[in-house]
């Protein structure tokens, strides 16, 4: 079969290794992707070289979970941040760089966006409720150690291809995070907020053909037609990258 008839090969990373643990992604990004018509690859830490990864597949869904460690875009530590795997860190940023580099698409979500971010220079906000307050509830924490997810509103830009790709520009997310983007990198811009306290919810690249970052998890939002819309445009530009390289 050709690269340009067959399914789109979608490499998603996931947790690391922990102590015994094994490497694990939530089931639900790979229903995501196979909705959309890709076949899910996934892509524990480990390998120090990204292209021996990326080169065979189609895109990369850079996948939710614990916080970067501040040391990789020089913060300061916090007692909210948890779950810090550098081995993870870093694979993740050389995935990132590599997919930037040559214009691989690339979806981040969650973690998966501030990665993008740190590794094309920005910043993160340690802990959102101190610069924004709880007005809005990125994420649950009913108590010491337990976190569970939350649903708000965000509005996009009109004039973003995250906007094309969802066909709407209000929208209902479900998020599960405690930072946020800070910095906005060169060559990154912001594309859409939480609607009411302005919290930065997705960026999208400005001269790579499809690379996007959003805050919430649309990969939970399976049953929405707005978020598998975003999986679905993703997988059509990795097709559209095959006919590219097969033309």
């Amino acid at each position: 079969m050709s690269r340009k008839s067959r399914k789109a090969l979608i490499g998603i990373t996931t947790y690391g290794r922990l102590e015994a643990l094994p490497f694990s992604l939530p089931s639900v990004y790979i229903d995501a992707v196979r909705a959309a018509g890709g076949t899910p690859i996934l892509l524990p830490p480990g390998e120090t070289d990204p292209s021996v990864l990326l080169e065979p597949l189609d895109g990369l869904i850079i996948a939710g979970g614990g916080d970067i460690s501040p040391v990789w875009y020089k913060g300061s530590n916090h007692p909210s941040i948890y779950s810090v795997d550098c081995d993870r860190d870093a694979f993740e940023l050389q995935l990132a760089n590599f997919a930037l580099e040559h214009h691989q698409p690339v979806l981040g979500i969650c973690r998966g966006l501030q990665i993008l971010i740190v590794a094309s220079g920005g910043t993160l906000i340690p802990h959102v409720p101190e610069v924004y307050g709880t007005s809005v509830l990125h994420r649950i924490d009913p108590e010491p150690g337990r976190r569970l997810p939350t649903e708000h509103m965000v509005k996009i830009n009109e004039e973003s291809l995250l906007a094309d790709c969802v066909q709407n520009t209000h929208i209902s997310v479900v998020s599960w995070h405690h930072q946020a983007v800070d910095k906005v990198p060169s060559g990154w811009r912001v594309v859409a907020h939480a609607l009411e306290d302005g919290v930065i919810e997705a960026v999208e690249h400005e001269h790579h053909p499809w690379a996007i970052g959003v805050q919430w998890h649309p990969e939970l939002s399976a049953n929405d037609p707005n978020h598998q819309r975003i999986f679905q445009a993703f997988v059509q530009a990795t097709h559209t990258k095959q006919s590219l390289l097969t033309a």
